[in-house]
Order: structure tokens, then sequence, then C-alpha cells
């Protein structure tokens, strides 16, 4: 569950695209690797100095480049990665500060562009090509005013400070001051804000109102009465014991004083600029196609968000095609557990009846734990490589489970020792039915999430600049991909929790028709939760969350399901060229290798695959000889 969305609403986007963090506090390495070949770190060719600097070289120091920038340009994305040295500034979202960003993407592109790529290694070719490609869909995107819908109540100034003052590290005076700074300067980052809000407001552009009468809220919650109470002030409390006591007392009095002098003022005046003045003139319509220039604008972000090459009618009609296949399905279901009654009364039942609902929040961690468990002793039948980082599931912490997923995915790390984990939401047990446990815990866990990722990061030697983009088509089709792996690895025998697979693979068809509904065809809230309820066994308040999503986050939902369809077309295609050759296990190797790619890359990587196994010398008994996964 990690999601990226070039070109929607939000202007916070230190993962190219996506925001600091949302909907999962999770960072989903995109490892990037060529199609058929190993990844191994660079070489570069030692000389004298006054040597000419050869192709590979200058591709090199262009990405070196490139990541310093990023640094450099955007600083909260610095802190987030916990890399030094940018921990004192914001992001100048100033309109010479956004040209400077637009400009600078543009000599990058100019310059990769003049490395000769037929000189580069053929790994660096696919490095070449994917830096070209992000550069140019970037580039593309800049002549939509992503800028001027900076703020929702999913989004924005009052939720990207907060959050990126939790991570900022304390264990240092130089790091308190640096904190202090960014205290001290977020009046300008304000002023920012105000701008682009009353330039989008004048040229009629800003999100739906219905996104922004949470934010009010939000806004006035980091400027309460007490000040105390602020959490603007709150990692001020955490200093490390390191920092000498009286450095300690003097900068949380220079940081309380900060607060009350500049960033509260601040925030109090945004506050009354969006009661009074923005919110009142923002408009009722919902979908980003009512918005000048908005069905390119959608056109974009669906393109960016799949990797693909659909229009937004070609996905709303894939996702009629998909919401009627999977609906016959789930009737067979229902028909074979004898169940008297409707659609409507089977997914009521569903959502009531006692059985399938546990009493105690640590049985229901603990049966999440037994599912995890019953599904990693089958992975050897599915996958040859295995990663080597363990994964737990706990539950989410109690103070802010209200608000969590039912159940998501936070990386571990391959370099700190750091397990992977399972989050499950114990908050409000008759909300977390038995039947989407198997599921769920098929896509956060093994096979889907923790194999993954896991896998990705063990992947060595690609430029940082590469590392951290999110293909959410990839990373979350793999997630839905793995949830129909279940049949084969012996879940879903019971009836209900066969239904509840269905359910989670039509939430996530329905995804295409909803979306692509608002944005392109001007659907209204209520024929999308008409069709929400219609179709799916989502009870009313994760419809009306999803819809609100939908509007926040145009294109975005459309990556899972397209994603898991390339990858069941990939697998079919595998299946008929290679007939009794084809190895599942191996299959599975092969897009799993070379970390999370856009989709077209995914179909290239699969067909050479393909084509190596039909070359590769055959055993006696006719089935070639199998491939090492690298």
């Amino acid at each position: 569950m990690a999601v990226v969305n070039p070109g929607a609403y939000g202007r916070h986007r230190p993962l190219d695209g996506g925001t600091l963090m949302r909907r999962r506090a999770s960072l989903l390495p995109a490892l990037l690797v060529s199609g058929s070949l190993l990844l191994l770190p660079a070489v570069r060719a030692a000389g004298p100095a006054a040597a000419p600097v050869s192709e590979s070289e200058r591709l090199h120091r262009l990405f070196d480049r490139a990541w310093a920038d990023k640094l450099r340009l955007t600083p909260e994305f610095a802190t987030y990665i916990g890399f030094p040295g940018h921990n004192d500034r914001w992001s100048d979202f100033s309109p010479a500060g956004i040209e400077r960003r637009h400009a600078l993407a543009r000599e990058q592109l100019k310059e990769l562009q003049s490395i000769d790529r037929g000189r580069l290694t053929p790994v660096e070719q696919v490095y070449a090509d994917l830096f070209r490609r992000r550069l140019e869909g970037q580039i593309d995107g800049f002549r939509f005013p992503v800028e001027q819908t900076v703020l929702t109540q999913y989004d924005g100034v009052q939720l990207d400070v907060p959050r990126t003052f939790s991570l900022a590290p304390v264990a240092t005076l130089h790091d308190c001051e640096d904190l202090l700074a960014r205290l001290s300067d977020l009046p300008v980052l304000v002023d920012q804000d105000l701008a682009l809000l009353e330039k989008g407001l004048a040229a009629g552009v800003t999100p739906p109102r219905s996104l922004l009468l949470g934010v009010p809220a939000q806004v006035r919650a980091l400027v309460p009465d007490d000040p105390v109470r602020s959490p603007l002030l709150a990692r001020f409390r955490q200093i490390s014991a390191n920092v000498p006591p009286d450095d300690q007392v003097r900068i949380r009095q220079a940081a309380l004083d900060a607060y009350e002098q500049k960033a509260a003022p601040a925030l109090r005046k945004l506050l009354r600029y969006l009661t009074e003045t923005y919110i009142p003139g923002t408009r009722e319509s919902l979908g980003l196609g009512a918005l000048p220039g908005g069905a390119e604008w959608y056109a974009y972000a669906v393109r960016r968000s799949t990797t693909t090459d659909l229009t937004p009618q070609q996905i709303h009609e894939i996702g009629l095609s998909e919401v009627k296949r999977i609906r016959a399905e789930m009737e067979k279901i229902i028909a074979g557990t004898g169940f008297q009654g409707s659609f409507a009364d089977f997914v009521r039942f569903l959502h009531t009846d006692p059985r399938f609902f546990y009493d105690k929040p640590e049985d229901l961690v603990e049966g999440y734990r037994a599912i995890a468990g019953r599904a990693d002793l089958k992975l050897a039948s599915l996958f040859g490589a295995r990663p080597g980082l363990s994964y737990q599931v706990v539950p989410i912490p109690a103070e802010t489970a209200r608000l969590k997923a039912t159940a998501y995915y936070e990386p571990g790390s391959v370099a700190m020792g750091r397990p992977g984990t399972c989050f499950v939401n114990t908050y409000d047990l008759k909300a977390r039915p038995k039947w989407e446990m198997e599921a769920l815990a098929l896509h956060e866990c093994t096979p889907g999430h923790h194999l993954q990722v896991s896998l990705a990061q063990e992947i060595k030697g690609v430029p940082k600049v590469l590392n951290y983009h999110d293909y959410t088509a990839f990373v979350e089709g793999w997630g839905v991909y793995a949830e129909t792996l279940g049949d084969e690895m012996g879940f879903y025998r019971d009836p209900y929790f066969k239904f509840g697979q269905l359910s989670y693979e039509m939430w996530r068809a329905v995804r295409l028709v909803v979306d692509t509904g608002i944005h392109s065809q001007g659907w209204t809230r209520q024929q999308a939760i008409d069709y929400f309820r219609e179709n799916t066994a989502q009870d009313e308040r994760a419809i009306e969350a999803e819809i609100n999503r939908y509007i926040a986050e145009p294109g975005l939902a459309l990556a899972y399901k397209t994603g898991e369809l390339k990858i069941k077309a990939l697998r079919a295609y595998a299946q008929r060229e290679l007939g009794p050759a084809f190895d599942l296990r191996a299959f599975h190797d092969e897009v799993l290798r070379h970390g999370a790619v856009p989709l077209d890359l995914l179909e290239q990587n699969v067909k050479a695959w393909v084509a190596a196994v039909k070359a590769a010398p055959r055993p006696e008994g006719g089935v070639p000889a199998p491939r090492d996964p690298g």
C-alpha cells in the first residue's frame, strides 16, 4: 500500500511525485536494473588526470550532481531519508524557486541527451533510459499548475511541517539549531503557499472544496491556546541527553520565542485566509477534468501512475470488464454457500455475523501471524529467490490506529538488519472481519510487499538518484497479484475467505471505473458511492474514505489493478510461449530480480527472459536447463 501520484493535487512531493509520507509510513525503494543482465557496480577506469572523460564517467557524474541537487532543492526529502546537511531549510516555492527546479530538470535532460548512449555499458544504458524517462515525465508535467493546488486535508504545509519536524534529528546541538532555523523560517514557507493559493484561486485552479473542509482544524491543531501543546514544539522536548543541559534550556526557550513571534502568527494568517477567502471561493466540482486543461492533466496523471499509455477511457472499459468478471465469480461463491438473499444481503451478513470477528485484539494479531507463517512455508514452491531479511507482524500503535488502514507494510533495512513490519489494525474489531485476513496477509507480508521490497533492497550498485522512485503500478500491482497466488498456496479453501479475496480484487477493479468516472466523465460523489456499494463488500465508512482518496489523488488508485493485470498477462504470455518449459518459480524470480520498474520495462524484461529460455540448450527430456536467477 504505497503510492505515488505525480500530477495530482499537492506539492510537497520529495519522491518525484509522492508526498513525504502518505497513507502508510513506508518508502518502497524502486531499485532499477537492466532487462536480462546482472546488476554490478559500475567500474570506472582509472587513468591520468588529463585523460579524456568517458561517456560512462559523464553519466555517473551527472547522476551524482542530480542526487546532490535533489537533496539541496528538496531538503525535506533529505531529512526524510536521514541525509545530513540540509535540515535547516525548507524547499523554495517562490516563483523563482519553482523555475529554478524546472530549469535544472531541462538542463539535466539536455546533458543526458549529449551522452553517447552507444558507448555506455548495457546496465548504464538502462540507467540512462530510466533517468531520461523520469526527466521527460517531470518536464511534461510542468505545464500543469500543480503548485497552485498545494493544500488539501491530505497534503500541504499543515501536515508536511509537523511531519518533517518529527523526523528531524536532535542528537547534537547542531541538529537542534537546524530545527530552530526551520521553525524560525516557517513564515517564509507559509507566505509562499499563500501566494500560490491566491494565484490558483484567481485562475479557478483549486482542489474541490470538499477536500478542504478538514484543513482549518488541522491548522488550528498546530497553534493551540497553550503553546507547549503545539506539535511544532514537540521535537524540542526530545533533545538527546548528549546535548548539554544549558544548551537544551536555551534552545527550548528560543524555540518557544520563534513559535510565538514567527510560526504561530504565520499559521494564524494562513487560517484566516483559508476560512474567510480561499475555501469559500474554491470549486464544488470534484474531478480534475473540471479544471482548465483538466482532461490533459488527468491523462498525464494516469500515464505517470500506471506507467502505461492507456487512456482514461480505455482504463474505464477495462474496469467495467473486470467488475463484470469478478462479480460473476462472487455470485458463484454466494450460491455455493447456500445463502438465500441478494448480494447486498450477503455483504450485510458478512459484516454482522459474530462468527466472522475476533473478540480480542491479540487473537486478531495471532490470526495474521498464523496466516503469514503458513504462507512462508509455501514460498519455496513458487520462488527460487527469497529474501534474507525477516519480518514481523505487530499491531498498529493504539494512539494512531483509528486513522490507519486495516493493514500496511513498513520496509525493513538490509543494511541496518532491521526486519520488515506488517502492521495490522486492532481498532474497532467489528470492522476487521476474518474473511479478509488471508488476502491482506498475502498482500502485505509474503509473497507480497515484504518479499518484493526486501529482494529489491538486496540489489547493489544502483545510482542513488534512481533509488528513491516508487513505481506504484509495479509495487502495488505485485501486491494484488500476490493475493491471487493464494489459490496455488492452499489458501481460500473456506468460501468466505475466497469471497474476501474476490472482494479485494473487486475493490481494485471498481477503482478503475470510479477514478476515471470522477475525473474524466464528470461523475458525482453519489454516483461513485452507489457504484461502490453495488459491487463491493466495503462498508459505508470505507467507501466514503475511498471516494475522498480518488478525488484527492487523481489516477493513483488505477496503478494497483493495472499492475496486477500486466503481471498476469506476462505470466500467460510466458506460459504460451514456453509450454512445458515454463517454470513458475523462474518467472517470479525474473519479475522480481530487477526491483520495481515501469510496466513497459517489465514487459521487455520478461520477453527477453522468454527468448533466452527458448534459446537455452535443452537437457535430455526436452526442458531447458534452469537459468541462474542472478
